[in-house]
């Protein structure tokens, strides 16, 4: 049976459930990461980061389902994106 998420979907979790998620990853990345932004961004940041922690996931065979999982690969993904995002800032300044 093939499940169907769509780009706005996560395994487990609605819609609400996805803003939800991406607010609270994008709040740990930003603090992890010692940076500060807005609510919007980090909403963008963390749904931003369950794509990529979900795509890490999956290429090294980690399943995750509903809130909590969702929740663990986005705050990765998000800290990752973060911290890309820093290294190639710093590129430019220097």
């Amino acid at each position: 049976m093939e499940h169907g998420y769509g780009i706005m979907g996560m395994p487990g979790v609605g819609f609400f459930g996805l803003l939800l998620i991406g607010f609270i990853a994008g709040y740990v990345a930003e603090k992890t990461m010692n940076r500060n932004h807005g609510f919007l961004t980090n909403i963008l940041v963390g749904i931003a980061g369950s794509f990529v922690g979900g795509t890490l996931a999956s290429l090294v065979n980690i399943s995750f389902y509903g809130f909590l999982g969702n929740l663990v690969v986005a705050i990765v993904g998000a800290i990752l994106i973060l911290w890309i995002f820093g290294r190639s800032e710093s590129r430019r300044t220097r």
